[in-house]
């Protein structure tokens, strides 16, 4: 039996559908498998989790200050999360590994247009979406964030909750360790959802700028309320 073309589709095409996007299923693994993990290796402990949305788009805004921080947050989150990694993470068999638990490979040398879909497509499903805005790990204190959750925040309309991963990066002789000692404690502690943009849906260079800098003031003040509230350095 002959197709008709459907409405907006040119007479011998055929519409593609949308890409799924990342493995809901994977994630929802990951989580399962990481909370066996984390629990199992140090002590986490959770405060504010009931705080993130039980339904619909999230973004998670975490601060980034050791390799333990992702994957605490994937085995700790009250949800299945789908975080941004780094391109470089997905070598040799890790790379399989984090694509069926539902991660999201990014390239930050260029514009990945592949990750972008990948993230939009995380939210259009109503899924939780990962990201550690400073791009890379370093002192996590959110003093210097890259644009592009709030292009995922604006573009979404998707509230963002900010999430504060305290006591991971112990020093050790001046340094920080490869692995938090076993049985470390560490404070995973979540504030409230807030949106980023202004309102309007605009979606300028001068309107994510100042998306961007609302998100900073939200983020550095929940860490800051996150260390008086685990007395936390």
């Amino acid at each position: 039996m002959r197709r008709h073309p459907r409405r907006g589709e040119a007479a011998g095409q055929v519409t593609k559908a949308a890409p799924a996007g990342p493995s809901a299923a994977g994630a929802a693994f990951g989580r399962r498998l990481g909370a066996v993990l984390m629990r199992g290796l140090w002590r986490p402990r959770v405060l504010g989790a009931e705080r993130v949305p039980a339904g619909g788009p999230v973004i998670l805004a975490g601060n980034h200050a050791h390799n333990v921080d992702g994957p605490m947050l994937i085995g700790t989150a009250p949800r299945p999360v789908h975080f941004l990694v780094k391109k470089e993470a997905f070598t040799g068999p890790l790379g399989p590994f984090l694509r069926g638990i539902g991660q999201v490979r990014v390239d930050r040398s260029r514009p990945d247009r592949d990750a972008v879909a990948g993230a939009l497509a995380v939210l259009a499903r109503g899924g939780v979406l990962g990201i550690f805005p400073e791009g890379t790990r370093g002192d996590g204190d959110f003093a210097s964030l890259r644009a592009g959750l709030a292009y995922f925040a604006v573009r979404s309309g998707a509230p963002i909750v900010p999430v504060a991963v305290l006591g991971s990066a112990v020093p050790r002789g001046g340094r920080v360790r490869a692995l938090p000692p076993p049985r470390t404690r560490i404070d995973v502690v979540y504030g409230e959802p807030f949106l980023a943009g202004d309102g309007t849906g605009r979606r300028t260079r001068g309107a994510l700028d100042e998306a961007t800098s609302r998100i900073q003031k939200r983020l550095s003040a929940h860490l800051a309320d996150a260390r008086r509230l685990t007395g936390r350095p």
